[in-house]
């Protein structure tokens, strides 16, 4: 007996987390980070809170109504910035994809440079009063 079939009778399991599953959602996806990055880029010239911004991806829900973009770093300014830029954003993205809703968006530091950046602190950690972090030993 074959193992039972999840999802919506499409042969494909269907993912509650977010994560971009089909190849359709992983271009809408970078599509949007352009867009959003572009733009950014433009209003960080009027707005020197966005000029450290970078967008390192954008992941849609699986409706496409919402989209989270992910950036190096979110410090206070540049959220309260990106806020006050938001419908700027929203409008950008509405005329520059085709799409039949223009995602929400919301803004979030990327877990994964925040991860990349605790290893690195504890590889400072390690390595402090040595001259090589990997062996503890002085360099010759």
């Amino acid at each position: 007996m074959p193992p039972p079939r999840h999802g919506h009778g499409h042969g494909r399991a269907r993912d509650t987390t977010g994560a971009a599953p089909y190849p359709r959602t992983w271009r809408v996806n970078e599509v949007l980070r352009q867009v959003v990055a572009e733009e950014l880029e433009r209003l960080a010239d009027a707005d020197e809170r966005l000029r450290l911004v970078t967008v390192t991806s954008v992941e849609t829900t699986a409706d496409l109504r919402h989209a989270t973009v992910y950036l190096v770093s979110l410090g206070e300014e540049a959220a309260e910035a990106l806020d006050l830029r938001r419908p700027q954003l929203q409008r950008a993205v509405g005329r520059q994809v085709r799409m039949k809703r223009t995602p929400q968006l919301r803004f979030a530091a990327d877990p994964a440079v925040i991860a990349g950046e605790r290893v690195e602190a504890v590889l400072r950690r390690l390595g402090h009063g040595s001259d090589s972090p990997v062996t503890g030993r002085p360099a010759e």
